[in-house]
């Protein structure tokens, strides 16, 4: 049989224009705009060394560190639409391969170099996202597509740098994924019972998913 990939940061991304049009949400500028650096970058105090994270009510702290979104992803998204997508253009930290980010469960660790990182939840699209495309039915689209890319939370500080391997070196005891709690944000309600057990949700999406009843 054919080895499995590696699973592996292709691209460390950090924001390199600030965005100030109109689209750029409530605090008026936007760091979305994140391109591929060289080097080792280091993962520390809930960020992403260099990059700027500037809507701190939408982004950032500790549940949402870093996000990773998968080149496959990308891809997909590159071949539904017609244009080239560029690593970087989801405003994500860290471009995978060979790592499907949506099956991931919350709460699923990953050793990268000496970096541990923590899958916590589901990037759900907004205003700015469609904007920074200039892609009104963005939204929408993301939204039904369910291929949402993950958030992570920095659970042991370091460096690496791109193609670094990614080691999924633990994963929890129940079967909830990043695309299950997208899914119950866009209204599914088959696994709410399930998702309510689910001990490694951000204290914010503990209590939406307890007022889900």
């Amino acid at each position: 049989g054919i080895a499995k990939e590696m699973a592996k940061v292709l691209t460390i991304n950090v924001a390199a224009k600030i965005h100030t049009e109109p689209w750029a949400g409530s605090v008026g500028k936007t760091g979305i705009d994140k391109r591929p650096v060289s080097g080792s970058v280091r993962f520390a105090n809930n960020s992403v060394a260099n990059d700027q994270v500037l809507d701190t009510k939408v982004h950032g702290g500790y549940d949402k560190a870093v996000y990773a979104y998968a080149r496959e992803d990308a891809d997909w998204w590159q071949a539904q639409i017609g244009r080239e997508i560029n690593n970087g253009a989801f405003g994500e930290n860290l471009t995978t391969q060979g790592i499907d980010l949506n099956a991931c469960l919350i709460g699923e660790r990953w050793q990268i170099g000496e970096v541990i990182l923590e899958v916590s939840e589901p990037r759900i699209p907004c205003k700015v996202f469609a904007g920074f495309w200039d892609r009104p039915t963005l939204i929408k689209e993301f939204t039904d597509a369910r291929r949402s890319g993950t958030y992570l939370r920095i659970i042991q500080e370091g460096a690496f740098e791109a193609g670094a391997e990614i080691h999924v070196i633990s994963k929890p005891d129940h079967q909830i994924t990043i695309k299950d709690i997208f899914g119950a944000r866009a209204g599914e309600r088959d696994k709410v019972a399930q998702i309510q057990k689910v001990s490694q949700l951000s204290e914010k999406y503990r209590n939406w998913a307890l007022a889900l009843n």
